[in-house]
């Protein structure tokens, strides 16, 4: 899922820089011409980051994120401003920003703080919690891929092939692979599946689509990750 920033800022050609840098990145911008446009995005959607501009007519930056915290918006936020105002740094460092950015700026510093406080920001995965037996591992496994938790979904998956290594299991580990972008080894695992049992259905579909992909660009079947 692509990460929602929002940016907040009175300038129309500054909003269409930032949109240009950050959407050839891979992000979903929504801009906010001010404070109160903004403050109504945020009572509509959660964002990953919010760009703010210190100076603007209406309320400026600072304002504005004095109000996100009072509405309990914990949106990270980083300032943009064209001014050493001191106090207002302060102030807004108080209000959990930490980040500051000073006009004019190069593209590449835009991108990299925006990548800095979004890894920074980025959940930690609870540890996977220790189940012992074949079935729930599989079954937490499956759930996780769903949610395209690789690596807690990886972690399941190896301690199901623990207990059993059957069509089942090695047709999973082929989805777990496709699903992050390795097709070879993908097709590795799915052959392992079929030659434990050559009649196991959700290994041959998944063959399948994968040798469409390969051959047409396209392929009408989802993936099967087997028994559910």
């Amino acid at each position: 899922m692509k990460k929602r920033i929002l940016v907040v800022d009175d300038e129309p050609n500054v909003r269409l820089s930032y949109r240009i840098t950050l959407e050839t990145e891979g992000f979903a911008i929504t801009e906010a011409e001010s404070a109160s446009k903004a403050l109504e995005y945020l009572a509509a959607q959660t964002f990953d980051l919010a760009i703010l501009d210190m100076r603007m007519p209406e309320a400026d930056g600072l304002e504005l994120l004095s109000e996100m915290r009072n509405r309990h918006y914990l949106t990270p936020a980083v300032i943009i401003t064209a001014y050493g105002d001191i106090p207002h740094a302060v102030q807004a460092m108080k209000l959990g920003a930490i980040d500051f950015l000073s006009k004019p700026m190069t593209p590449e510093a835009l991108r990299n703080i925006v990548q800095d406080i979004l890894a920074r920001h980025e959940p930690k995965p609870e540890p996977a919690r220790r189940v012992d037996d074949f079935e729930t591992n599989m079954m937490l496994a499956k759930r996780l891929l769903n949610l395209q938790e690789f690596s807690a979904a990886k972690e399941y998956l190896v301690r199901a092939l623990e207990f059993k290594t059957n069509a089942e299991s090695f047709n999973l580990a082929g989805v777990l692979f496709e699903m992050q972008g390795d097709q070879e080894l993908a097709k590795k695992y799915y052959g392992h599946a079929i030659k434990l049992d050559k009649n196991y259905e959700p290994a041959q579909q998944n063959m399948r689509r994968l040798f469409e992909l390969s051959h047409f660009g396209y392929s009408c079947e989802p993936y099967n990750l087997g028994d559910q």
